[in-house]
Protein backbone atom coordinates (compact mmCIF):
# COMPACT_ATOMS: atom_id res chain seq x y z
CA UNK A 1 0.00 0.00 0.00
CA UNK A 2 1.22 3.54 -1.11
CA UNK A 3 1.31 6.25 1.82
CA UNK A 4 2.03 9.95 1.98
CA UNK A 5 2.49 12.82 4.09
CA UNK A 6 2.24 16.01 3.04
CA UNK A 7 3.99 18.90 5.06
CA UNK A 8 2.18 21.93 5.37
CA UNK A 9 4.78 24.64 7.03
CA UNK A 10 3.64 27.62 9.34
CA UNK A 11 4.95 31.57 8.08
CA UNK A 12 8.65 31.34 9.82
CA UNK A 13 8.35 27.63 10.71
CA UNK A 14 9.85 25.83 7.66
CA UNK A 15 10.06 21.84 7.16
CA UNK A 16 13.83 21.49 8.16
CA UNK A 17 12.44 23.06 11.91
CA UNK A 18 12.24 19.99 14.93
CA UNK A 19 8.43 19.54 14.21
CA UNK A 20 8.04 19.14 10.99
CA UNK A 21 11.61 17.66 10.19
CA UNK A 22 11.17 14.50 13.25
CA UNK A 23 7.49 13.73 11.78
CA UNK A 24 8.99 13.57 8.14
CA UNK A 25 12.11 11.53 9.17
CA UNK A 26 9.27 9.15 11.08
CA UNK A 27 6.87 9.25 7.77
CA UNK A 28 10.34 7.92 5.84
CA UNK A 29 11.16 5.34 8.18
CA UNK A 30 7.68 4.07 7.75
CA UNK A 31 7.14 4.09 3.96
CA UNK A 32 5.58 7.33 3.31
CA UNK A 33 6.31 9.33 0.57
CA UNK A 34 6.91 13.08 1.78
CA UNK A 35 6.26 16.14 0.28
CA UNK A 36 7.02 19.31 2.01
CA UNK A 37 5.46 22.19 0.98
CA UNK A 38 7.27 25.34 0.88
CA UNK A 39 5.47 29.28 1.45
CA UNK A 40 6.57 32.14 0.96
CA UNK A 41 5.28 36.53 0.44
CA UNK A 42 3.21 36.46 3.84
CA UNK A 43 1.67 40.11 4.59
CA UNK A 44 4.41 41.17 7.23
CA UNK A 45 2.00 41.57 11.13
CA UNK A 46 0.57 38.86 11.34
CA UNK A 47 0.38 38.07 14.53
CA UNK A 48 -2.24 39.01 16.68
CA UNK A 49 -4.25 40.36 13.64
CA UNK A 50 -7.00 38.20 12.88
CA UNK A 51 -7.81 39.86 9.65
CA UNK A 52 -3.68 39.16 8.75
CA UNK A 53 -3.70 35.79 9.72
CA UNK A 54 -6.82 34.56 7.96
CA UNK A 55 -4.91 36.06 4.66
CA UNK A 56 -1.75 34.49 5.41
CA UNK A 57 -3.81 31.03 6.03
CA UNK A 58 -5.63 31.82 2.30
CA UNK A 59 -2.51 32.81 0.72
CA UNK A 60 -0.84 29.38 2.15
CA UNK A 61 -3.76 27.36 0.83
CA UNK A 62 -3.41 28.91 -2.83
CA UNK A 63 0.24 28.05 -2.64
CA UNK A 64 -0.89 24.47 -0.99
CA UNK A 65 -2.97 24.27 -3.71
CA UNK A 66 -0.53 24.90 -6.64
CA UNK A 67 2.15 23.12 -5.65
CA UNK A 68 -0.03 19.81 -5.03
CA UNK A 69 -2.37 20.19 -7.98
CA UNK A 70 -0.57 17.11 -10.06
CA UNK A 71 -1.02 14.81 -6.35
CA UNK A 72 -3.80 11.85 -6.93
CA UNK A 73 -4.22 10.97 -3.36
CA UNK A 74 -6.81 8.33 -4.60
CA UNK A 75 -3.16 6.52 -5.59
CA UNK A 76 -2.69 6.52 -1.60
CA UNK A 77 -3.80 3.98 0.68
CA UNK A 78 -3.40 6.22 3.54
CA UNK A 79 -2.73 10.27 3.37
CA UNK A 80 -1.52 11.81 6.53
CA UNK A 81 -1.24 16.22 6.58
CA UNK A 82 1.02 17.37 8.82
CA UNK A 83 0.24 20.88 9.82
CA UNK A 84 2.19 23.90 11.60
CA UNK A 85 0.73 26.72 13.24
CA UNK A 86 -0.93 28.80 9.91
CA UNK A 87 -0.31 25.50 7.95
CA UNK A 88 -2.85 23.72 10.36
CA UNK A 89 -5.42 26.06 8.61
CA UNK A 90 -3.89 25.18 5.18
CA UNK A 91 -3.88 21.37 5.92
CA UNK A 92 -7.32 21.23 7.19
CA UNK A 93 -9.15 23.50 4.15
CA UNK A 94 -7.66 21.99 1.59
CA UNK A 95 -8.32 18.51 2.81
CA UNK A 96 -12.29 20.45 2.67
CA UNK A 97 -11.94 21.73 -0.63
CA UNK A 98 -10.59 18.95 -2.33
CA UNK A 99 -12.12 15.70 -0.48
CA UNK A 100 -8.78 14.37 0.48
CA UNK A 101 -8.95 11.34 2.59
CA UNK A 102 -6.77 12.37 5.36
CA UNK A 103 -6.18 12.10 8.99
CA UNK A 104 -3.05 14.01 10.70
CA UNK A 105 -1.38 16.00 13.34
CA UNK A 106 -2.20 19.87 13.98
CA UNK A 107 0.96 21.36 15.45
CA UNK A 108 0.45 24.82 17.55
CA UNK A 109 -3.04 25.36 15.74
CA UNK A 110 -4.52 28.79 15.44
CA UNK A 111 -7.91 29.19 17.14
CA UNK A 112 -9.52 29.43 13.91
CA UNK A 113 -7.86 26.45 12.15
CA UNK A 114 -10.64 24.65 14.04
CA UNK A 115 -13.38 25.85 12.41
CA UNK A 116 -12.53 23.54 9.82
CA UNK A 117 -13.37 19.87 10.08
CA UNK A 118 -10.67 18.29 11.90
CA UNK A 119 -11.66 14.64 12.75
CA UNK A 120 -9.11 12.19 12.45
CA UNK A 121 -6.21 14.93 13.96
CA UNK A 122 -4.76 14.94 16.98
CA UNK A 123 -3.02 18.97 18.03
CA UNK A 124 -0.05 20.00 19.98
CA UNK A 125 0.05 23.24 22.06
CA UNK A 126 1.93 25.09 24.64
CA UNK A 127 1.11 27.06 27.36
CA UNK A 128 3.41 30.29 26.63
CA UNK A 129 2.10 30.37 22.70
CA UNK A 130 1.69 33.56 22.20
CA UNK A 131 -0.42 32.67 18.80
CA UNK A 132 -2.95 31.17 20.20
CA UNK A 133 -5.21 31.19 23.59
CA UNK A 134 -4.53 27.86 25.46
CA UNK A 135 -8.35 27.73 27.20
CA UNK A 136 -9.71 28.59 23.36
CA UNK A 137 -7.36 26.30 22.06
CA UNK A 138 -8.43 23.38 24.56
CA UNK A 139 -12.27 24.11 24.66
CA UNK A 140 -12.42 23.90 20.23
CA UNK A 141 -10.44 20.57 20.57
CA UNK A 142 -12.59 19.19 22.97
CA UNK A 143 -15.95 20.72 20.58
CA UNK A 144 -14.25 18.71 17.86
CA UNK A 145 -13.08 15.64 19.66
CA UNK A 146 -9.61 16.61 18.64
CA UNK A 147 -7.29 14.93 21.10
CA UNK A 148 -4.80 17.66 22.52
CA UNK A 149 -1.80 17.45 24.57
CA UNK A 150 -0.12 20.32 26.00
CA UNK A 151 3.02 21.36 27.12
CA UNK A 152 3.30 23.62 29.99
CA UNK A 153 5.38 27.12 29.54
CA UNK A 154 6.00 26.07 25.93
CA UNK A 155 5.77 28.31 22.95
CA UNK A 156 5.12 28.40 19.56
CA UNK A 157 7.40 26.38 18.82
CA UNK A 158 6.40 23.64 21.74
CA UNK A 159 10.20 24.99 23.49
CA UNK A 160 10.49 26.12 26.84
CA UNK A 161 13.95 27.44 26.28
CA UNK A 162 15.84 24.43 28.45
CA UNK A 163 17.29 22.55 25.60
CA UNK A 164 17.55 19.27 27.15
CA UNK A 165 14.10 19.45 28.58
CA UNK A 166 13.07 20.67 24.53
CA UNK A 167 14.91 17.11 23.14
CA UNK A 168 12.51 15.53 25.44
CA UNK A 169 9.43 17.06 25.61
CA UNK A 170 10.32 16.48 21.48
CA UNK A 171 10.95 12.81 21.60
CA UNK A 172 7.29 12.94 23.43
CA UNK A 173 5.97 14.40 20.78
CA UNK A 174 6.98 12.20 18.02
CA UNK A 175 5.81 9.33 20.01
CA UNK A 176 2.42 10.79 19.79
CA UNK A 177 3.20 11.62 16.33
CA UNK A 178 4.19 7.82 16.02
CA UNK A 179 0.36 6.86 16.47
CA UNK A 180 -0.95 8.95 13.35
CA UNK A 181 1.99 8.04 11.11
CA UNK A 182 1.50 4.16 11.29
Amino acid sequence: MKKLCVLFPGIGYHCDKPLLYYSAKLARARGYEVIALRYSGFPDGAKGNDEKMRLAAAHALKQSEQQLENVRFGDYGRVIFIGKSIGTAACLEYKALHGADACGILFTPLEFTLSYDAAGFIAFHGTADPWADTEKIKRLCDEHAVPLYITDNANHSLETGDPLADINTLSGIMQKAGEVIL
